[in-house]
């Protein structure tokens, strides 16, 4: 077993032991890598989540400062995390998620960029669809719904939606409006199947 599949039953056995999670759609999943996993974004825990309702190794971009520890570093490059300098226009971090989807890695994306303190869902930055028209990946959208506050013992419902071919997003060149209609379709796919936060 890998260390990838050893920490995943590890991390998945006990989520399930701090949440009541429920997974929904799991027939929506590729039977293979080289699509981009795009989900609502509320809490910490939201990586592991995604990571435990797929089968497929995935890989995300974490915030530099994270790998500035040594150990933690380790840990999470073996988790499948590359570094990007936020804010920077970080080159190098894009070129390595497009050479993992062009080689048929999947990878892990939060379109709002960062996590929504409320619940509500926030409106979807462009690097998504940036990466679906260079690399031609397909969308999979997942919808991660708790109520108001993540706590012991809460139910998580883990919603899997169809899958987003890469000619839904009709982006034929890299124009705003282009960018932004399929920014928009990918939010609205994942918001469909989104729990109301009561």
């Amino acid at each position: 077993m890998s260390f990838y599949g050893f920490a995943k039953v590890i991390a998945c056995n006990t989520l399930n032991w701090f949440f009541k999670v429920r997974i929904e759609g799991k027939e929506n999943i590729p039977p293979e890598g080289g699509y981009i996993l795009c989900a609502n974004h509320r809490s910490y825990a939201d990586p592991v989540f995604v990571g435990g309702a797929t089968p497929h190794q995935l890989h995300f971009m974490a915030k530099a400062e994270l790998f500035k520890n040594p150990f933690f570093s380790f840990l999470i490059r073996h988790l499948g995390a590359f570094p990007i300098e936020r804010g920077k226009g970080d080159t190098t971090a894009i070129e390595t998620a497009i050479g993992l989807l062009k080689s048929g890695k999947a990878m892990v994306m939060f379109p709002e960029g960062t996590r929504s303190k409320d619940g509500k869902p926030l409106r979807a930055k462009s690097g998504v669809a940036m990466l679906a028209y260079q690399t031609g990946a397909d969308i999979l959208p997942m919808s991660i719904s708790f109520g108001k506050k993540l706590h012991f013992r809460c139910g998580v419902t883990i919603r899997i939606g169809k899958l987003i071919k890469n000619e839904e997003l009709g982006i034929t060149e890299l124009v705003p409006s282009q960018l932004k209609f399929a920014s928009n379709l990918i939010m609205e796919r994942i918001v469909e199947n989104l729990d109301p936060v009561e």
